[in-house]
């Protein structure tokens, strides 16, 4: 029941109002777009100049049949295209309602994992109610982009290791010591969860490539997973028995199952006679990949100059922001700003302020840089396993961002890592709350350890609260605007 409170508390928090501003904004001019034409014709074609007037007043056949060059995988725009074909493209709900939805189940996610890896229903409830609160989350929900998604299919790959991991100590501890293991134990072999956490992960992939970074860390902590659970149950040669009997069929699980959805994913391409450089092998003998068969060549080629884009990605733009800023949130992106006109009639104000800011709530971000100091500290100092799990999904969607400092980014990439920081942060809270003591209670804890939590909750709330009108695009004074403008860096 708390799970579902907290889920609906979300979905209170994102379907009002999913249809304002009846505009596309930033990025949704592209993958709103793309998702309708990949819908009709199979793939993301060619739009006139200055379409978006024309496609926001329901005119929305007026694409070419001309492929154009993307350079995101489709998996996310097919989600979006879902929408569209369910409630219509010609209402901004359509846009946007598969977006709100996977928002919503984030959340769940969130909240079923925490429950998991902290063994309590009210921590996961609060780790659950943070990804809800917060201000990133919120704005990805109510806009037809691609990282929402990404968070999603992420969280849910975690959650399917989570399960594995507690489906292969209690098999390891029903198999009991009278089994004849021999040195290294038994053969564990190919684990459904896993294989579902495989296909999790090739979709991340096909909704974008910052995915693979996620195959690699939940690859090796799967893997850590094993070596400790073949400890616990008593195997003499655990460390290698993990590598002879669980890595290949992790490798299988992850990694190959995951490159098999990924290349699955893009079936319309390959259907598609069309599509954007299907043919570039035809047009270009003995160039490529010359071994592989002429759609393959044309589909590696493709993937060539995705890769090049990506990586050569320099143009300046206003609100980038470098990955070192993103967990202070020190440049949020403006999705979308107005001032409507007339004022009086919009506002009652001499000059009003309708904005999308994709900004998280400033408290869960700042105080979830304190979890993560306190968290290194507890692996270092105590081995917390749980602080290992979050910090590893945290540190997949971060630090590779390190790696490309030329490269154009933004803070709303951060949304990937939310579900991580908040899971962090509930876990700092519970341990400064002596939580993970057995039998501990909150009101076993010190007076002012308990004012001091409590006290962070109702500000979480009540920030939540005064953000929400800048994140959904309300029509509010210019002033009430600037007041929310703490840092000259958020304007």
């Amino acid at each position: 029941m708390i799970a579902a409170g907290v889920t609906l508390l979300a979905a209170l928090l994102r379907l009002p109002g999913l249809g304002r501003p009846p505009k596309l904004v930033f990025d949704e001019t592209y993958y709103v777009k793309d998702a309708w034409t990949l819908l009709r014709l199979g793939y993301p074609a060619v739009w006139p100049k200055e379409p978006n007037p024309q496609f926001e007043a329901g005119h929305v056949d007026i694409y070419s049949t001309q492929a154009s060059y993307v350079v995101h995988p489709q998996v996310g725009k097919w989600f979006i295209a879902i929408g569209e074909w369910f409630v219509g493209v010609q209402n901004p709900v359509g846009w946007r309602i598969s977006a709100a939805i996977a928002g919503i189940l984030l959340v769940l996610v969130v909240t079923r994992i925490g429950r998991r890896l902290m063994r309590s229903d009210v921590l996961g409830a609060v780790a659950g109610l943070l990804v809800a609160l917060d201000g990133l989350a919120i704005v990805q929900s109510r806009t037809g982009l691609l990282d929402g998604f990404l968070a999603l299919t992420v969280a849910a790959a975690f959650a399917a290791l989570l399960i594995d991991r507690d489906r292969t100590a209690e098999r390891l501890e029903r198999l009991g010591p009278q089994v004849r293991w021999g040195p290294f134990g038994p053969h564990l072999g190919l684990r459904g969860w896993r294989l579902t956490a495989g296909v999790l992960l090739g979709l991340s992939c096909g909704i974008k490539w910052s995915g693979i970074w996620f195959v690699a860390a939940f690859g090796l902590l799967s893997v850590g997973w094993d070596a400790m659970a073949r400890r616990r149950a008593g195997v003499p040669r655990w460390a290698v028995g993990t590598l002879l009997r669980d890595s290949v069929p992790a490798f299988v699980s992850l990694v190959l199952v995951a490159g098999v959805t990924y290349v699955a994913s893009w079936f319309r391409w390959f259907s598609s006679p069309d599509s954007y450089m299907h043919s570039w092998a035809e047009r270009h003998p003995g160039q490529g990949v010359t071994w592989l068969p002429d759609t393959l060549r044309s589909w590696v080629e493709y993937h060539a100059q995705m890769w090049d884009f990506h990586t050569h990605l320099t143009t300046p733009h206003d609100y980038a922001a470098k990955a070192f800023t993103w967990m202070i949130q020190w440049r949020p992106t403006s999705f979308f700003y107005e001032t409507p006109e007339p004022a009086r009639q919009a506002c009652g104000s001499d000059r009003c302020s309708q904005a999308i800011t994709s900004l998280g709530n400033p408290l869960i971000w700042w105080l979830g840089c304190i979890a993560i100091v306190a968290a290194i500290y507890w692996i270092v100092k105590r081995r917390d396993a749980i602080f290992a799990a979050t910090l590893t999904g945290l540190a997949a969607g971060w630090l590779p961002w390190f790696l490309f400092p030329e490269r154009t980014i933004f803070t709303f990439y951060a949304i990937v890592m939310l579900p991580f920081v908040a899971l962090t942060l509930t876990w700092a809270a519970a341990r400064f709350l002596g939580l993970h003591e057995p039998e501990a209670g909150f009101f076993d804890a010190p007076r002012w350890r308990q004012v001091a939590t409590g006290t962070a909750g109702v500000l979480i709330v009540l920030v939540t609260a005064f953000f929400y009108p800048i994140w959904t695009a309300m029509v509010v004074p210019f002033w009430f605007w600037q007041l929310h403008m703490w840092m000259p860096s958020w304007v």
